[in-house]
């Protein structure tokens, strides 16, 4: 599981660099405003979620049901959040607007709440 943080956290940090340097150059002309700043919050997302696993992954085992259920909520919440707005901003951009992706939104963010609830509870626990 430490090696599935680390890396999973190594890859999304990677990506939202490449996606940033993508939105801020070749999306700046195909993109509104709007659009701009939404493909700019799934990149912020993408890298703190990804600092966060990459912290989680040198500085816990990662090896006890709730640290697992953790980490895959971080995981698979920051990919349906950042990925379900690249989609949303790239094919509204074209046009035709993926309506299938709004939904897929706000599961990937109630699923990042539910990781940083399980990260605080971690730490409520240790300290009772």
């Amino acid at each position: 599981m430490v090696l599935l943080a680390q890396f999973i956290g190594a890859l999304y940090g990677l990506l939202a660099v490449i996606l940033g340097a993508f939105g801020a150059h070749a999306l700046k002309k195909s993109f509104s405003e709007g659009q701009l700043k939404s493909f700019e919050t799934g990149v912020k997302y993408q890298m703190y979620h990804a600092v966060v696993l990459l912290i989680l992954g040198f500085n816990y085992n990662l090896n006890t049901p709730l640290e697992k259920y953790m980490i895959y909520c971080f995981v698979f919440g920051t990919f349906l959040f950042s990925f379900s707005i690249y989609g949303l901003t790239l094919s509204a951009s074209k046009g035709k607007k993926l309506k299938l992706l709004g939904p897929i939104t706000p599961v990937g963010g109630l699923l990042l709440v539910v990781a940083w609830c399980l990260l605080l509870y971690s730490f409520i626990q240790n300290v009772i």
